[in-house]
């Protein structure tokens, strides 16, 4: 063997390097004695003690490198298992009629005239997981706190009703409701958890795939933040998240790790129930996924514990001296794993332990039948109990349970394993009854063989069902169970607006810093200020906000253990584990998953929170919308703020920054108000309002979407006569035109109001035409007002028809319509149905690119000199006016030339 000397001193795989040695001697005698094992022990024997060494190392606080990943076995010695509290074979009997009720729940959703589908593999691989959370975890919130919070894997909700109805807290009507939320109502249940759907019951939807884990995270981290402002104490409350091994592909499943990990939040869990299938098939066929899982919850520094099999495995592990059988383990890739599911023992006889000599001889007593049985761990309540109980114990890290399962497991053999298992939905006769023989379950087999099966109940007074409802006592009550403890906040009166209703005299301001005043006078009041959580993903700067820095601070729960480089600054950068500002890095996904973490804190913990997101409005809806539609599931509200907002305002940042559609998007959320405003007076109404809706009396379930502008504008004081109900609607006339022949009304919203008005004074001095000029505040608040009296008005032919907003609104206002804005047409053409008279919109349509505001608006034609082209082109349509004076208004403006154009206000991020 090579010397010391001889070796190459870079040392790779993590260990030190270019480390000199100050023992040589020594050093080689540790060297001698692993080539001495190896040649006499061999390989095997020498990975155990090398294993053996690291395990100590560790006991003694010497720092060596984390392996990548383990053996596929447990992480947790049977030695070291905690005793298991619980009654197992009482357990066994409610688990038995957990799973017998989820699968006929939903075969019985296939019936004739029915066949509303359902999911039943899923919740069968994972039932012990749950059932162990049930008995001797998941806190309820009964004790006036918020419990734990868990999120349920989606599939997995019949499993979670079928328990319910074991507890009389859903009957068997409810049951036979399942995915008829209408035509059973109030008796249907929701297909997965959906807090919108069923509110005293799920706390958060989970079926998007992949943002139950993000949001996970940051619930964890939402309820350390609460807990270090003094808002509740949450140190109670843990985080269990249960997930799929075939969601873990999601990016959003994965991609937050790190955060869970730099904060330390070991109030979290992870339970991946690996039963090594996707929907389709495998999830790693050719690989293991438990290995691959591992590595990268250890590389994001987690606490992983991995629970491979079940206690029939252990007195063979306990024999394996050579590490023949782990080798095995660990050199067997998932898809045979699978196959081994749904084969005979005899199958697995020859095929896992008939190619080594020595793992025949492990099994040589074994039947075939008892070979067939060694199991997954998953399914085995101590060594559930015992993964659960060490992550709780835990400190300092996150932890991720790692459960090998079988899909499909005790349906039998035309459901376990198989890789159509997840669309499997309906059990014939002989399914029922071999599934019934397996759960040892009392149903005769006539009522197998007649009409529906049956639901099982064990009787009120049975001891099984006592059991339960004690465990769920010592507990803190039922889960899940969503409760509304908050109570309404006492909400600033209008001195807290006084500042954005002066305007900004002679100081050009954006609509972004507009906002950010009122939000600054707003943080101020002493009832609500402390309730704000600012969020941000890395623009406070951009947008105005590091105002905030020294007095409110950034959230870091290690506080700032560093001088910061603009220490002596006003505004410096400040950290404190008090802060109240998150600031979350470049991930509108993190930001997003904090907004619907706080924005749900008045039921989750029964204290209000008032989140306000800051973002480049490009990566809002369109980046993130699945979770705008979440937090619209979980009932959250707050204030999202799609900042530098527009097609052609954010000058210079070019197609991938420039907006023209997120209002569209934002139309399309139910629980989405929307607005565009022009005027920080009008900003100061809709934050007012929307205090109101989402925090008063008969709180709302909504958010705000506020689109605001980084283009600087004068902001008028707000006028003795404003319309304010014309704001909160959606529209109100901000300008009457005061001279010309002929009328017109010209409808903008946002960085559009200033050109509107541009286009008034030019139509008044050139082109004799008086026009209006409307600030729409919200073209998506007009729509949703107009579509709801129509949809009134047709089913109640017989009761005086309902006219629209915006109908009323412009009924007797003289001339065509014209409206514009900085979105693509299809935003203000939302209200074209119900505008009276003559309607024409102006428009961003197209990709956004670099250039001057100017150059950009002449473009897409929608600055001042386009908007008169517009007016005028109506009236020559209406007869008002000669054709020939479009051409001339052509060539004067030179509107075919976007170099003609004034370039426009240039810069202002905020």
């Amino acid at each position: 063997m090579a010397s010391g000397s001889d070796r190459n001193p870079i040392i790779i795989g993590g260990l030190p390097s270019q480390v000199p040695d100050f023992d040589p001697e020594e050093t080689q005698e540790w060297l001698d004695s692993l080539d001495a094992a190896v040649d006499e022990r061999g390989r095997e024997r020498a990975r155990y003690l090398m294993l053996r060494l690291i395990e100590r190392a560790r006991e003694k606080r010497v720092a060596v490198p984390e392996m990548r990943s383990t053996d596929y076995v447990n992480t947790i010695a049977t030695k070291d298992e905690p005793f298991f509290p619980g009654n197992e074979e009482i357990e066994r009997k409610v688990l038995n009629a957990t799973r017998w009720n989820a699968a006929v729940m939903v075969s019985r959703a296939q019936r004739p005239g029915i066949g509303v589908g359902g999911h039943i593999a899923t919740f069968a691989s994972s039932a012990s997981l749950y059932d162990v959370g049930f008995n001797h975890f998941f806190r309820g919130k009964d004790q006036g706190d918020g419990g734990d919070q868990i999120f349920f894997q989606g599939h997995a909700s019949p499993g979670v009703y079928a328990r319910a109805y074991l507890l009389d807290r859903l009957s068997e009507g409810q049951l036979d409701a399942f995915r008829q939320e209408k035509s059973k109502a109030p008796d249907g249940l929701s297909s997965y958890p959906h807090p919108r759907l069923m509110p005293d019951f799920w706390e958060f939807p989970t079926v998007s795939m992949g943002l139950g884990p993000l949001g996970a995270i940051y619930q964890a981290r939402m309820n350390r933040y609460m807990e270090a402002r003094g808002i509740a104490d949450t140190s109670k409350s843990h985080v269990w998240a249960y997930l799929g091994d075939g969601e873990m592909d999601e990016p959003e499943s994965l991609g937050q790790l790190s955060i869970a990990a730099r904060e330390g939040l070991d109030n979290l869990t992870f339970v991946v129930n690996c039963n090594l299938q996707r929907l389709d098939g495998p999830v790693r066929g050719n690989g293991k996924i438990m290995q691959e899982l591992e590595s990268q919850f250890r590389g994001a520094g987690w606490n992983v514990i991995k629970l491979v099999w079940d206690r029939s495995w252990d007195p063979l592990l306990a024999q394996d001296r050579d590490g023949i059988l782990v080798n095995k383990l660990n050199t067997t890739p998932d898809g045979q794993f699978q196959t081994y599911a749904t084969e005979t023992g005899a199958y697995i006889r020859e095929h896992f332990f008939g190619d080594d000599h020595r793992l025949r001889a492990m099994v040589e007593n074994m039947t075939d039948d008892q070979i067939l049985h060694l199991g997954r761990g998953g399914h085995d309540h101590k060594k559930i109990y015992a993964a659960y109980a060490a992550a709780k114990a835990h400190k300092g890290q996150p932890t991720v349970i790692l459960a090998q399962t079988v899909k499909g497991w005790t349906l039998g053999p035309n459901f376990e394993g198989r890789n159509a298992t997840h669309q499997m939905k309906k059990l014939t006769v002989e399914d029922l009854k071999g599934f019934r023989d397996r759960l040892h379950l009392p149903i005769p087999d006539k009522d197998l063989e007649d009409g529906l099966p049956p639901y099982y109940h064990p009787g009120r007074d049975s001891e099984e069902i006592q059991y339960m409802h004690d465990r769920r006592k010592g507990l803190g009550g039922y889960v899940p169970t969503r409760v509304v403890r908050a109570e309404p906040l006492k909400l600033p009166d209008d001195k807290a607006y006084a500042g954005a209703k002066k305007g900004s005299g002679q100081q050009k301001i954006a609509t972004t810093m507009a906002f950010v005043r009122v939000l600054k006078d707003l943080m101020r009041d002493k009832e609500i200020g402390k309730r704000f959580v600012p969020i941000a993903p890395d623009e406070y700067r951009t947008f105005g906000m590091d105002a905030f820095f020294p007095s409110a601070k950034i959230y870091n729960p290690l506080g700032q253990q560093y001088e910061s480089v603009d220490r002596e600054l006003l505004l410096a950068y400040k950290e404190s584990p008090t802060g109240q500002m998150l600031h979350d890095g470049i991930t509108e996904a993190g930001c997003t998953a904090s907004l619907i973490a706080a924005g749900s804190a008045y039921a989750t913990h029964g204290e209000p929170l008032i989140p306000v997101y800051v973002f480049y409005s490009m990566f809002g809806f369109q980046r993130t919308g699945d979770q705008f539609w979440q937090m619209a599931d979980q009932l959250a509200r707050g204030f999202v703020l799609g900042a530098t907002a527009g097609r052609t305002t954010l000058t210079g940042e070019g197609l991938q920054h420039a907006d023209g559609h997120s209002q569209l998007l934002a139309s399309t959320n139910p629980a989405c108000v929307a607005y565009d405003p022009a005027y920080g007076y009008e900003i100061a109404h809709i934050v007012k309002d929307g205090l109101r809706r989402m925090y008063g009396e008969n709180a709302e379930d909504i958010f705000y979407y506020l689109t605001v502008y980084n283009e600087p504008i004068l902001h008028p004081a707000e006028p003795a006569d404003v319309d304010a109900e014309g704001i909160l609607k959606g529209l109100h006339r901000v300008k009457p035109g005061e001279k010309g022949e002929h009328s017109a009304q010209i409808l903008a919203s946002g960085v559009a109001v200033p050109w509107a008005v541009e286009a008034q004074q030019i139509l008044a001095d050139e082109w004799n035409v008086k026009a209006d000029v409307w600030s729409a505040t919200s073209w998506n608040e007009l729509r949703r007002d107009a579509v709801e009296i129509e949809e009134h008005n047709l089913l109640h032919p017989e009761e005086e028809q309902r006219v629209p907003y915006v109908t009323r609104k412009l009924q007797g206002a003289e001339g065509p319509k014209i409206a514009v804005s900085d979105w693509m047409r299809a935003v203000p053409d939302q209200i074209a149905r119900w505008v009276p008279g003559t309607y024409q919109s102006l428009g961003a349509d197209g990709f956004g690119f670099a250039d001057t505001r100017g150059a950009a608006r002449r473009f897409f034609h929608i600055d001042a000199q386009s908007i008169v082209l517009s007016v005028l082109t109506e009236l020559a349509k209406e007869g008002k006016v000669d054709r020939s004076l479009l051409k001339q208004a052509i060539d004067r403006y030179q509107l075919l030339d976007v170099t003609a154009a004034d370039a426009g206000e240039a810069g202002g991020d905020a």
